[in-house]
């Protein structure tokens, strides 16, 4: 991944503030120390005098108090720091270090409290740590975040006080901050990680020269009979007195699109079934099976199905369908920038939320991690229309556009298959359409009641009318496929690769 570090929230770091003048408390043996003064009263049933005894024990006990809250470092001695140790990722765990550091005369013991929301972590964090005189002590705890986007974190709360255990203050440290929580970000890394150490990627970056395939000129030599008349060069026919022929090669260079539905539909929430596996196309050399590179230099065949790069991460809640369409999103992304390809993107709702023009580099991953991030689903039904009227005039060469939206169920046709095959004349459209776990499951069980039956019969009418939907769609050329939340961003890498393979740009 592009430059992590840049990703990571910086480093907050601030002096402990009182919260009010006199903001302290009571600790344990101060009380028991009263208790201790409670044995005067024994005495004093034979003389009362003896409870001026008490008496001075308690102010005693008090000025010792006293003695012990001032003789404590002051709030301005004592300096906060929050540290993240990798960018916060969706439904990924990260740490968070909170270091603690003591300009004072004496050693405290700290008890700690990190004011965050429960989108990044369900229980508040709250430590205890030992700092020395002028040093410091970390304390680190896990988050797993559950949304996107931009997020508050707050002020972190301190308790601290000396041996004697008297007296203790109470600070606070204003951190506060916003972090951004961007798309899962191991997808991503894990499918590259295989794809750059492959000899066949390098074979993609570079021009392939084959003959009646790809639309970039390389050169004119004599007609065969194998090529087709509409590569036939007139011009140079007519200067050469003979037939002539125009060679042309497969641009280096791609174009990818990403569509990414943000509509009430992808909001649904999703839990993928444990034992989903994600197999998706790799190139020969990945199995440690050496094959020659043929003569098309087609190097991504075969199909590799592992637990390195299938095993979904456990899931603390099922994610939303838009959480997995932006994840699919990110990978593929980054498998085609590294591919060579340009990128580009587009996430809409009801209106459009961000538009980045096809590019490549690292800078310009950095923009799409950015914009992901930011998705946001709205309650509303999407504008399909309007995501297909700015792909049209905002990019007209051609391109594979990768549609990731949900089916409504409707008894007319949808919406967004409309929008998408108004791309057909100008583009590659792969249709991806979010499935439904639960439907697949209940369609898979068999019947034992009435109501079963019903739910089965109910489940099966949906299946078969998203097939008839995206039949009439690979009728008119679209690529238009439903896959599992879970499998999502791996098939769709997979159909990229084919894809590629196949030179159907």
């Amino acid at each position: 991944m592009n430059g992590p570090g840049r990703l990571i929230p910086p480093t907050m770091s601030t002096p402990a503030a009182s919260v009010r003048r006199w903001a302290g408390a009571f600790q344990s043996r101060f009380f028991l120390a009263l208790l201790l003064g409670l044995a005067w009263i024994g005495p004093a049933w034979w003389n009362r005098r003896i409870l001026y005894a008490l008496l001075l024990w308690d102010v005693v006990v008090i000025l010792a108090w006293l003695i012990d809250f001032k003789r404590l470092p002051s709030p301005a001695q004592i300096t906060v720091s929050r540290r993240w140790v990798k960018p916060p990722s969706l439904n990924l765990d990260s740490q968070v270090e909170i270091e603690v550091t003591n300009h004072g005369t004496r050693a405290v013991e700290v008890s700690l409290q990190d004011d965050l929301p429960s989108a990044l972590c369900a229980k508040l964090p709250k430590f205890t740590i030992t700092v020395q005189p002028g040093g410091s002590d970390t304390a680190a705890y896990t988050i797993h975040p559950t949304t996107r986007g931009d997020i508050q974190v707050g002020r972190t709360f301190l308790r601290y006080w000396g041996r004697v255990r008297f007296a203790e203050r109470w600070t606070v440290a204003d951190l506060s901050q916003t972090i951004r929580v961007y798309p899962n970000l191991q997808e991503p890394e894990r499918f590259t990680l295989y794809l750059v150490r492959s000899r066949q990627i390098e074979q993609e970056k570079r021009l392939k020269r084959l003959i009646g395939r790809g639309r970039e000129f390389e050169s004119l030599r004599e007609y065969r009979e194998s090529d087709e008349i509409r590569d036939i060069s007139w011009s140079a026919t007519a200067r050469h007195g003979k037939l002539i022929s125009k060679v042309y090669q497969v641009e280096r260079s791609q174009s990818v699109f990403l569509v990414v539905d943000a509509g009430r539909l992808m909001l649904a929430r999703t839990r993928p079934p444990q034992d989903s596996r994600a197999a998706f196309s790799l190139p020969e050399d990945i199995t440690r099976v050496k094959q020659p590179a043929t003569e098309s230099g087609r190097g991504f065949k075969g199909t590799l199905a592992t637990d390195t790069l299938a095993k979904p991460a456990a899931l603390s809640s099922p994610l939303t369908k838009l959480d997995y369409a932006v994840n699919a999103a990110l990978s593929l992304a980054h498998v085609a920038l590294h591919s060579g390809d340009t990128t580009g993107l587009i996430t809409y709702g009801r209106k459009l939320q961000s538009y980045l023009p096809a590019a490549r580099g690292a800078e310009h991953l950095r923009h799409i991690m950015e914009q992901l991030a930011m998705v946001s689903g709205e309650s509303v039904e999407a504008n399909h229309a309007l995501a297909a009227h700015s792909m049209m005039t905002r990019h007209r060469r051609r391109s594979l556009v990768v549609w990731i939206t949900d089916l409504a169920e409707t008894a007319a046709t949808p919406e967004v298959i409309e929008a998408a095959c108004r791309l057909l004349p100008q583009h590659l459209v792969l249709f991806a359409v979010v499935g439904e776990p639960e439907l697949r499951a209940l369609a898979a069980r068999r019947p034992e009641s009435p109501t079963q039956m019903y739910q089965y019969v109910a489940a099966q009418e949906i299946i078969q009318r998203r097939e008839i939907l995206l039949r009439r769609m690979r009728e008119q050329g679209a690529l238009a496929m439903e896959f599992l939340p879970g499998r999502l961003s791996s098939e769709i890498v997979n159909q990229y690769l084919q894809i590629k393979s196949k030179g159907l740009l």
